[in-house]
């Protein structure tokens, strides 16, 4: 996978995707069947802290149950959202991630059950 430290988008592409942030999961999910999808620096970083292979990024973006579960349309670097996907033996990943002409990974972690309520709702206080 290649990585991205920095992608520019013009306003009006910004705007669109803030539009576009009532995201169809299967839009997204088009784009990594078909490969277009890149890690940043970050979440490689993340990946080999957290031990996620690359195989396991594709079957949690891939998963049948994968889901957006929160969406950052004023974020100051441009419109995100966390996805929520399993991978094959069921282990969650959340991915912080952003659209332009690829889908990209800024982030990615294994969940903390301390901190989420069926790893879609932030606990009170966690």
């Amino acid at each position: 996978m290649t990585q991205v430290t920095r992608c520019q988008r013009s306003d009006a592409r910004k705007r669109f995707w803030v539009e576009r942030l009532v995201i169809d999961v299967e839009v997204f999910r088009g784009l990594i069947r078909e490969g277009r999808y890149r890690l940043t620096l970050h979440a490689e970083t993340e990946r080999e802290a957290d031990h996620i292979t690359a195989r396991e990024i594709r079957e949690a973006l891939l998963s049948d149950q994968a889901e957006i579960i929160e969406r950052y349309p004023g974020d100051p670097r441009g419109p995100s959202f966390l996805f929520l996907g399993f991978t094959q033996e069921g282990q969650p990943i959340h991915f912080v991630c952003a659209m332009a002409d690829v889908a990209i990974v800024i982030t990615l972690y294994r969940p903390d059950p301390q901190h989420w309520v069926n790893w879609k709702v932030r606990r009170e206080g966690a």
